[in-house]
């Protein structure tokens, strides 16, 4: 059996190129995405990804996949490559989607953060 290889480059998707209401999948757990999350976003928590690939929205091209500074994206994009889908990391995660100013909601009575 042949090693498995990985992309040379994980694609990237930049906050500032998408808009606030765009469709991105947040991986990051319940009590991360109930404090701030995008607006359109789809929640799958990292861990339940393998079993909620018919969850996956279809954008019509690239979905971003984001997590709350890129680290589990980075991961759950290489993985999801490998599945043969069309998904790029968002850059900086939801920590830069907050540090650019783009829409966010909470689930919580506490306006939307990003710990």
């Amino acid at each position: 059996m042949g090693a498995m290889t990985e992309p040379a480059e994980i694609p990237q998707i930049s906050v500032t190129s998408l808009p606030d209401d765009a469709v991105i999948l947040d991986i990051r757990e319940q009590d991360e995405w109930d404090r701030g999350h995008a607006p359109n976003a789809i929640h799958i928590p990292s861990g339940q990804l393998a079993d909620r690939l018919a969850d996956l929205p279809d954008v019509g091209g690239t979905l971003a996949i984001s997590c709350r500074s890129g680290g589990r994206a980075t991961r759950a994009t290489t993985w999801l490559l490998a599945q043969g889908y069309d998904v790029a990391n968002l850059t900086g995660g939801m920590r830069a989607w907050l540090a650019e100013g783009k829409t966010m909601e909470s689930a919580t009575d506490a306006p939307p953060e990003v710990p």
